[in-house]
């Protein structure tokens, strides 16, 4: 069963500015929507390897010591304080080239794709997130795992979509305005404190 906390920390992981983000947002601004579109889909299936790497070891973790599922769970927090810092501190994810090549869309998705596959801190973030979402007890942690990732991976490629499109309306607006920059970056950085926070404090229901 979906939680609002896991939409709510999904929708701000897929939101927050990075190496899928900015590909996207620099196609949409070069090449076009609909070049966003296919940049986006690559980001998202290169999410693929990561997720079931992840998935397919955590469905033996959840079934061991309390001990262990803790361990995950500092883990988690402790990712998403550094998420937090390092999005504070990061002044370029909005920068983009103006200058880069126009490329056909299956290249777009392959070179989106491997954007995404060699990203090792991928497999990191799931390890520490996916697990806090899993009900305590759960019968069939797999399922609930593989539904989890699902529902995330729909989320990156809508929200991937939109920042292209975005990008490619409100240039003016978004991309060459450093207080708007500004203001999502250090938004996104107080909402992460925030659910690390947030996590630190509770206990697996």
């Amino acid at each position: 069963m979906l939680s609002p906390e896991f939409l709510l920390t999904s929708l701000i992981v897929v939101l927050i500015p990075g190496t899928g983000v900015l590909f996207t947002v620099s196609t949409g601004l070069t090449q076009g929507r609909m070049a966003s579109v296919y940049a986006a889909l690559g980001c998202t299936l290169g999410i693929v390897p990561h997720l079931l790497a992840t998935v397919l070891g955590l469905a033996a973790v959840l079934h061991t010591s309390a001990l262990a599922f803790e361990a995950l769970r500092v883990a988690g927090v402790l990712y998403l304080f550094y998420v937090a810092v390092a999005t504070w501190r990061d002044r370029s994810a909005f920068a983009v080239d103006a200058q880069a090549p126009h490329a056909s869309n299956s290249r777009l998705v392959v070179k989106a794709v491997l954007l995404n596959v060699l990203n090792p801190k991928l497999t990191l973030f799931f390890l520490a997130f996916l697990p806090q979402f899993v009900p305590a007890g759960s019968a069939h942690p797999l399922d609930h795992l593989l539904g989890l990732s699902g529902v995330f991976m729909a989320m990156t490629f809508a929200v991937f979509v939109a920042y292209g499109l975005l990008a490619h309306a409100f240039r003016r607006t978004v991309i060459e305005s450093r207080t708007v920059q500004d203001v999502l970056r250090r938004s996104f950085a107080a909402a992460f404190a925030g659910l690390g926070l947030k996590l630190a404090l509770s206990e697996r229901s």
